[in-house]
């Protein structure tokens, strides 16, 4: 997102060098394992084109860009697997909105869907553990979003951009549009 906005802000460069102001990293973890990091990920490369924003700003939404990668999103797979029943209902959706019965038999959706929701169900409460998410990991969710909603008002605008939004604005609605017709959007 970040090359693609950079470009549109200035064309004095071509895609594909603009791109290259993204370099990949590949780094170790902890645990010896390979991890690979895209450098610059969150910021805006615009040489000396007027943006017509302030330094401000733009260091604003860099840094809740982060935090959705690094906090929000952590708080979704949780909610949307949180019981059996609730995560039997997100991989029925997941099929009903996927077409799965286009590219699948009605044998592997089944597998898909009950294996499936039955191991995401299980996976999410490592990730709650993992992510020190509260007991109840709804709240979880709700305190996290009125985090960002208070940022916003902090503001003053409708978006954290103000009156039009920004690439957080972005992030926020990705993430969330993720989530969307599972019960835990629906809650």
């Amino acid at each position: 997102i970040s090359s693609l906005y950079s470009h549109i802000l200035d064309k004095s460069k071509g895609l594909l060098e603009t791109v290259a102001c993204y370099p990949r990293i590949s780094s170790l973890d902890v645990d010896g394992k390979e991890k690979e990091e895209i450098s610059n990920k969150y910021f805006l490369m615009f040489n000396e084109a007027d943006t017509c924003r302030k330094k401000e700003d733009i260091t604003q939404e860099r840094k809740w860009r982060k935090w959705v990668d690094d906090i929000f999103v952590h708080t979704l797979s949780p909610n949307v697997y949180r019981s059996p029943s609730e995560s039997l209902q997100a991989f029925r959706w997941f099929n009903e909105t996927g077409q799965w019965e286009k590219h699948f038999s009605a044998w592997e959706r089944f597998v898909v869907i009950y294996l499936g929701s039955a191991a995401m169900w299980i996976i999410s409460k490592r990730l709650k553990k993992r992510h020190g998410l509260k007991p109840d990991v709804r709240q979880s969710l709700y305190d996290e979003t009125n985090v960002w909603l208070k940022a916003i008002k902090a503001r003053g605008g409708k978006f954290l951009g103000d009156d039009k939004p920004n690439l957080a604005d972005l992030a926020v609605y990705g993430a969330l549009s993720a989530i969307e017709g599972c019960d835990a959007f629906n809650d």
